[in-house]
């Protein structure tokens, strides 16, 4: 009975530690997609949490009234690291979407298997690329580093958030708007060459009034932004690499600002 109690007074620091992470994993990219198994993604929480639990310098945590409001401060930190992360990787599908656009290919969506809503053609087969090189370069090793990191940032027995920094809040207005100026730079090189195209078109239009420029666009803007988009697929990859960079970068800034840093 008595080696049960140093367990029994460790659950409420492990507990708290295991909300963050499980609400980490909900939100982050790659293990809160459909196809990873709940009861593996629940596991695998519950298995980093208690190793977090004995590497971390946890305080003693009583269960009183203030521990609600230790869980719920613990949820939305790991909700909001896991979001911050999957919303800067989500610049990948906008860049798909603006290739799109300028294909054709928008009228068309795919059910993403992996969220269940739809996504653009490019975008989602761009993503899926992205993901391979994420896993291959063990970057999905560097994001479960950032919740562990967390806790030198957002102590455990920290009661509240600093919501009320105004700071916190132009730090997220300044990351969405980093997120859509990267996916512009990775559409650009496709969107561009479909740009010329169009100018060419309309000038062919111009000069040959008999050729029927609604058929042979269509072919030509494929063939071009195909051949395009395989010309720069290193470069492309050398931009996510950059965004992988950026994506750590913005989980440690929220993370300073959510601590008061």
């Amino acid at each position: 009975m008595e080696s049960l109690l140093p367990s029994l007074q460790a659950f409420p620091g492990f507990l708290l530690v295991l909300v963050r992470v499980s609400c980490f994993f909900v939100t982050m990219p790659i293990f809160s997609y459909k196809t990873v198994p709940a009861m593996q993604r629940i596991g695998l929480s519950i298995f980093l949490a208690w190793i977090m639990y004995y590497t971390l310098d946890i305080p003693k945590i009583e269960l009183d009234s203030r521990f609600i409001l230790l869980v719920l401060k613990e949820a939305t930190v790991g909700l909001m690291i896991g979001f911050i992360a999957y919303m800067i990787l989500a610049a990948i599908q906008i860049a798909g979407g603006l290739i799109d656009f300028q294909m054709g290919f928008s009228i068309a969506n795919v059910i993403d298997p992996q969220t269940g809503a739809q996504s653009p053609l490019t975008g989602q087969y761009l993503y899926t690329f992205s993901l391979l090189f994420l896993l291959a370069t063990n970057g999905h090793h560097l994001l479960l580093d950032g919740i562990f990191n967390s806790y030198s940032f957002i102590p455990i027995d920290q009661l509240f958030i600093h919501f009320g920094n105004e700071h916190m809040f132009w730090f997220v207005v300044k990351s969405f708007n980093k997120a859509f100026i990267i996916a512009f730079q990775m559409a650009l090189p496709v969107v561009g060459s479909l740009f010329i195209v169009d100018i060419a078109l309309g000038i062919l239009a111009r000069t040959v009034p008999q050729l029927n420029i609604f058929v042979v666009g269509m072919p030509v803007k494929l063939i071009v932004s195909f051949v395009v988009l395989f010309i720069v697929m290193g470069v492309f990859m050398s931009g996510v690499a950059q965004l992988f960079k950026y994506t750590l970068v913005t989980m440690r800034g929220l993370m300073q600002w959510m601590g008061g840093g």
